[in-house]
């Protein structure tokens, strides 16, 4: 059930992605990011009694729970706003693969505070790990003629690496952090919906000090897609949150880092971008790691 929950998880955050490619196109990033969180923060209000409750918050736990949830939403929102300064200044197929590693340092990090897995699943998560890198690093924006351009890959991407690397690190010990300690002190979807309140606050504090535009947008069309991506992040974290309760911590890390398999693929099908030979091999590898892992 656990692998399951977190092959959901990928599949909520890939269709997130996906939706976030037309919204951020027409309001930015950060607008983007903002009233994805906010949507799913009403969403999760509103639905709260029915997918978990308020877990420790309100049973006379004190303070700590409170605490920790603010700092995982602390935390994802660093990470978030460090991810998209990344895709913004550098190169996709350079940064996204580096961002989607982060399942590398949980895994380290649960096996460092006890965790153990059998030969079979580590197998599983090398090969899971390189087909979602491989998926991810086939695609290559094009230049301004359509083809790509060796000259600003070089440049751009150099200028994002930083950027990746910290938002990948950030996630890596976000997920860590939920599975080992805040998921279990604060309460399965209690724990999303302080990530969601905390993180909506760190981004409107990060759009009015760099004085962007924060006014909601009017158009109906990109309305409909931050409503889905906020229903959609939203829900991936509670299947997260759920899975981790059930598999291990570094599986379920893994599992849902295919997000950005899942987006790559979704435009495929969609948006009829094509699959390079190694995409469609990175696809093979990670299903065999899935199988693999569900050994």
């Amino acid at each position: 059930m656990g692998i399951l929950l977190g092959l959901l998880t990928a599949v909520a955050w890939g269709g997130s992605d996906f939706c976030a490619r037309f919204a951020s196109r027409r309001i930015g990033a950060l607008r983007t990011t903002l009233y994805m969180q906010l949507a799913g923060f009403v969403l999760l209000t509103v639905f709260l009694p029915h997918v978990g409750g308020w877990g420790h918050l309100t049973d006379g736990s004190g303070w700590r729970p409170w605490a920790w949830g603010a700092l995982a939403g602390v935390v994802n929102g660093v990470s978030t706003l460090a991810l998209y300064r990344s895709f913004e200044i550098g190169k996709m197929a350079v940064v996204a693969p580096l961002s989607a590693s982060y399942p590398a340092l949980t895994v380290l990090l649960s096996l460092l505070t006890g965790e153990h897995l059998t030969a079979i699943r580590v197998a599983g998560i090398a090969f899971t790990l390189a087909g979602a890198v491989l998926v991810v690093r086939g695609e290559t924006p094009p230049d301004e003629n359509g083809s790509p351009s060796p000259a600003a890959f070089g440049d751009k991407a150099g200028r994002g690496i930083g950027w990746a690397i910290f938002s990948g690190a950030g996630f890596g010990v976000l997920f860590w952090l939920l599975g080992t300690w805040i998921v279990p002190k604060v309460g399965t979807a209690a724990t999303v919906w302080m990530i969601r309140l905390s993180s909506s606050l760190l981004t409107v504090i990060v759009i009015l000090v760099s004085r962007q535009p924060i006014a909601p947008p009017r158009e109906g069309s990109v309305n409909s897609w931050l409503l889905g991506m906020g229903l959609l992040d939203t829900g991936a974290f509670v299947l997260n949150n759920r899975g981790m309760l059930i598999e291990q911590v570094s599986i379920m890390g893994v599992l849902a880092s295919l997000y950005g398999a899942v987006t790559v693929t979704l435009a495929a099908v969609f948006l009829r971008e094509r699959l390079a030979r190694w995409q469609w091999a990175g696809i093979v590898l990670i299903f065999g790691g899935i199988y693999l892992i569900s050994r």
